[in-house]
């Protein structure tokens, strides 16, 4: 989404959105796969007609599979409120801003930053206040993360304790975001999650990112392509490299490899 299909304006460019319906039109599965909710995805699931009995989406990173006109979960995986205790300490420690999602609650936050405002901002929701250490520890989660200023959240990175990291699914989505998943849940498990479903072998797919949080996408998938505006370690790892998000770099991949 962010960085990838939507351009600065995060917006569908007119191009893209004509590339996709072609490729709808021939058969072509899409499936947004995103660490927004499925609340910050609704809006252009409904713009691109991915609202049909077939169609899943993939949401907060991976941690949810779901189909789009049922709400059928076809995948789950989600960190528990001790794991969110765990992150809000670690920001604490690192002196560094977090927020988490809650099942009930939605986007809750000790303190609110502008980075947690953010996020409500680009997802149309709410930010509850909550002090993570007073959730009871069957509260249901999904995911936590910690955010700030990019050269802060760099150095916390770097500075995560080792049992922080054996413990979850790290990864960066932006530079100001830091998430912290179940381990068993990524982008590339939901997207496997879905092909399977509709019975579609990992070499027939492809995916597009920008970030840190796609890599394990672009690994399964038969042809990993990476934004010309992508991380450099995205980049890296990419089989292909499209345009940027502002020149249509999602239409311009479509074109090439399935339209062509």
């Amino acid at each position: 989404m962010d960085g990838t299909l939507l351009n600065s304006q995060k917006q569908i460019s007119a191009r893209t959105q004509a590339a996709i319906q072609a490729a709808k039109d021939k058969g072509v599965q899409i499936v947004l796969s995103s660490g927004r909710p499925i609340e910050g995805l609704r809006a252009y699931l409904d713009q691109l007609g991915l609202n049909r009995e077939h169609d899943y989406a993939v949401h907060y990173n991976g941690s949810f599979v779901e189909n789009v006109l049922t709400g059928e979960i076809i995948r789950q995986q989600v960190v528990s409120a001790a794991d969110v205790k765990t992150i809000g300490r670690t920001a604490r420690a690192l002196n560094v801003n977090t927020h988490a999602f809650s099942q009930k609650l939605g986007l809750i936050t000790p303190k609110s930053s502008k980075y947690t405002q953010l996020e409500a901002q680009i997802n149309g929701i709410e930010i509850h206040e909550v002090d993570f250490e007073t959730l009871d520890d069957d509260h249901p989660m999904i995911k936590a993360m910690i955010v700030d200023e990019p050269e802060k959240l760099t150095q916390a990175y770097q500075n995560l304790p080792a049992a922080v990291i054996e413990k979850f699914t790290i990864v960066q989505s932006a530079p100001h975001f830091l998430e912290f998943l179940n381990p068993q849940s990524n982008k590339g498990l939901g997207i496997q999650a879905v092909a399977e479903r509709l019975g579609i072998p990992a070499e027939a797919v492809i995916c597009i990112g920008d970030a840190e949080n796609d890599h394990h996408m672009l690994e399964y998938a038969g042809l990993g392509i990476a934004m010309d505006n992508a991380m450099p370690q995205t980049k890296a790892i990419a089989d292909y490299i499209t345009a940027s998000n502002d020149e249509d770099g999602v239409a311009q991949a479509i074109e090439k490899f399935v339209l062509a």
